[in-house]
């Protein structure tokens, strides 16, 4: 497969992810750490999707910030609000603690921003 396909695959596990943070907006039923956790795997994986345009093969790693690394060494720059950026606890952090871990903003506005880089993702691979 092209780059291009690889990362169209990742976009539609992307899609898959959104779709489940749309139907848990409400926080009395799904809890911030685990919607928190969610929002990171999708934009882990729209980071990761956004290497492979590139034809970088991803790190395995769940790092916001060695993702944004790795992408600016292939030239590609990557803008993202820091709501977006604090997700990173998330990965791991927030799912093994028994203590609350509020998000960074209100979870309309993390998937507002995240549907946002999907959209500026697909505009380069179509």
């Amino acid at each position: 497969m092209s780059p291009t396909e690889d990362a169209l695959l990742l976009m539609r596990l992307v899609e898959r992810h959104l779709g489940s943070l749309r139907g848990c907006l409400d926080q009395g039923t799904f809890a911030d750490e685990d919607w928190g956790f969610l929002a990171q795997q999708t934009l882990e994986k729209l980071l990761k999707a956004f290497l492979v345009f590139r034809s970088k093969e991803p790190p395995r790693s769940h790092s916001l910030q060695r993702l944004l690394q790795e992408l600016a060494e292939c030239d590609q720059v990557v803008l993202l609000a820091p709501e977006l950026l604090e997700l990173d606890d998330f990965a791991v952090l927030a799912r093994y603690d028994s203590e609350p871990t509020p998000l960074p903003a209100e979870r309309r506005k993390i998937l507002e921003l995240l549907e946002e880089l999907q959209v500026q993702l697909l505009a380069q691979l179509l």
